[in-house]
């Protein structure tokens, strides 16, 4: 029973400072005061204000479960980027890898030694000059294209 009439007690005077009354006016310097009290020969306008669960009241504030959403959104945007990066990257190693190795077969047509290739029946032969100079200008153009799409 104590217990009731205490919480009671409590709750009375917790009512009041619930609802608190904020009075606003103009001193003679011209500021705007604000107090918890009127002033006695000023004119103030008398505000009231509510309460304040804290910040999660406010209408802006979003709710858990829109923060939640949008948490998930930023991870799914996350990894599409992440994903969308690592492709990029695996295609920037091919065409690297690409243009290296035309480098290098233009190397060897260029390097001045007789090279031989495989003829329509399976047999070795060694290439003419003509033909090591159509591969040479093959393999310039396909390597200018390669390396200048990094």
């Amino acid at each position: 029973m104590k217990r009731w009439m205490i919480l009671a007690v409590v709750a009375a005077f917790a009512w009041p400072a619930a609802h608190a009354q904020l009075y606003k006016y103009v001193d003679k310097n011209g500021k705007t005061v604000y107090s918890d009290s009127p002033p006695p020969d000023v004119d103030s306008k008398q505000i009231r204000v509510q309460p304040s669960g804290g910040p999660s009241d406010a209408p802006s504030a979003k709710t858990a479960v829109q923060r939640d959403k949008d948490a998930d959104k930023a991870r799914k945007d996350l990894a599409k980027k992440s994903e969308k990066d690592s492709k990029d990257a695996e295609r920037q190693a091919k065409i690297q890898e690409r243009c290296n190795y035309l480098k290098s077969d233009l190397a060897t047509y260029e390097g001045g030694v007789r090279l031989k290739r495989t003829n329509e029946k399976g047999e070795q032969e060694f290439m003419t000059d003509e033909q090591i100079e159509a591969a040479k200008a093959r393999t310039r153009r396909e390597m200018d294209e390669a390396c200048s799409q990094k």
